[in-house]
């Protein structure tokens, strides 16, 4: 058989999607290479409750509807030749030295590992007649194979643009033309009106005034600033104004933020659903988190209802939140009560247990990724924490248990992946927000980008000297 390239696999390409087999493999038009070291990983974190986990399962499942072929001795390496049928077929071949050159002398085994795949990507190289293509999620795999000379590359899409979305615009508009703006369509005053312009700032011209509003429908509907405002954590900037605004607008049903530390993405999205909650839209708030810290740990973590230790261990954001939250309404509470008027300060202890009450007040739960397969969630304002962290088939699966009762925003930012297995084009995040471009018939969604740091003056200016020194 002949086949227009080869790639060989690096293991994080499948565990970020099993199924990017069949994708790369384009109908059998491409030869995918599988060096046996590829299989031991995958088959080492089969057991377990996480996402990798699961790719790892659903991939063992892939590779046993599958036909060997032929099997080959090549020099010192054997090569066995699969089919696999499933959403298409593929054609595998997958490689095993018999020794391999790597010194495993005081190397730890990850090092070793990624060796041995770049032995077996350096034999396809020269034994295969198509282009062979090293894939890895792994920049420092990739580099190891570029001084091997291996062609290398991530798995980025077909879309390798950047893409940067417009979902605040400024428009000038004359004095004359305020009063018509409420309810007219946006098409009138922005000709060039996209599906993802979600916000706009009306300049009044020759005037300080900047009339802020949503679109809703191609509508035009001004922001009621001060019901907006009128909540916990007060929004302090339009941004934040204008995201508080869809949150507690019962047109939006699904919001993606993405937000750089500090700004308060977290705390405005706790802040609305506790005001939307006391007002009985929901029952219920749900925070899930794709926790980093949790990896390999299912068991110990699961479904926590209530006020737990394992709810504060590995939902520190969220605990952080509600102590900030419990102790801004003291204050706001102490401010409004008479001058004279002695009331003590909020202890640690009193604020634990306010936070306590709250959960239970307000039905407060924690969600963990690896057990929401199987739940229907409904009647709830659903927030989704660390998106960029997640995989596109971990946001599938998370938000299709989701019903139309219930209210979703997604949290995330593209500067803070620590999760190995994904990269910024291949994240659940990046794919939400590149889905706003076209409009949905199916929700109604609102997308924000949240620039300003509000946390203080260190983070502001660690996100400045940082961000300046990756570009």
């Amino acid at each position: 058989m002949t086949f227009e390239k080869t790639y060989v696999l690096d293991t994080n390409i499948l565990l970020e999607d099993a199924t990017n087999i069949f994708k790369l493999s384009d109908e059998c038009k491409n030869l995918i290479v599988l060096p046996e070291t590829v299989l031991d990983e995958i088959d080492s974190k089969k057991s377990g409750f996480d996402e990798i986990n699961f790719q790892a399962r659903e991939f063992a499942r892939i590779f046993e509807n599958s036909t060997i072929l032929n099997s080959k001795k090549e020099k010192d390496s054997k090569i066995i030749r699969l089919e696999l049928f499933g959403m298409q077929n593929a054609i595998i071949d997958v490689i095993s030295k018999e020794e391999y050159k790597v010194n495993t002398k005081n190397i730890a085994i990850n090092i070793i590992n990624d060796r041995k795949i770049l032995e077996i990507a350096n034999f396809a190289k020269e034994y295969y007649d198509s282009e062979t293509t090293f894939l890895s999620l792994d920049i420092m795999a990739r580099t190891r194979a570029v001084s091997l000379d291996i062609k290398t590359d991530s798995l980025i899409g077909s879309d390798k643009d950047e893409f940067n979305y417009e979902y605040v615009k400024t428009v000038e508009v004359k004095f004359e033309q305020i009063e018509f703006l409420e309810n007219a369509l946006i098409t009138e005053y922005d000709n060039e009106y996209k599906p993802y312009n979600y916000c706009y700032c009306f300049k009044v011209k020759s005037s300080d005034q900047v009339i802020l509003a949503s679109i809703q429908n191609e509508r035009i509907y001004i922001l009621d600033e001060a019901e907006t405002r009128n909540q916990v954590i007060v929004p302090l900037n339009k941004e934040q104004l204008f995201f508080s605004n869809a949150i507690l607008s019962h047109y939006y049903n699904v919001l993606i933020v993405e937000a750089k530390a500090g700004s308060g993405k977290t705390l405005l999205a706790l802040s609305g659903s506790l005001k939307l909650v006391r007002q009985k839209y929901f029952q219920k708030i749900i925070y899930i988190r794709n926790s980093i810290e949790s990896l390999d740990k299912g068991e110990d973590v699961g479904y926590l209802p209530g006020f737990e230790e394992k709810f504060k261990i590995y939902n520190h954001p969220l605990m952080d939140s509600l102590d900030y939250i419990i102790r801004s309404e003291y204050k706001k509470k102490k401010a409004n009560k008479k001058s004279g008027e002695n009331i003590s300060e909020l202890d640690d202890q009193e604020v634990s247990q306010r936070i306590e009450q709250m959960i239970q007040n307000y039905g407060i739960e924690t969600m963990w990724v690896g057990e929401m397969r199987g739940r229907t969630l409904s009647n709830a304002f659903v927030i989704i924490d660390e998106a960029q962290n997640m995989s596109n088939k971990t946001m599938q699966m998370v938000l299709s248990r989701i019903d139309n009762t219930c209210k979703v925003v997604i949290l995330g930012s593209n500067k803070q992946i620590d999760n190995f297995y994904v990269n910024k084009h291949t994240n659940s995040l990046t794919t939400l927000l590149k889905s706003t471009k076209e409009k949905s018939e199916l929700v109604n969604s609102f997308a924000i980008k949240l620039q300003k740091v509000l946390r203080g003056p260190i983070t502001e200016w660690a996100e400045q000297i940082f961000t300046a020194k990756s570009r």
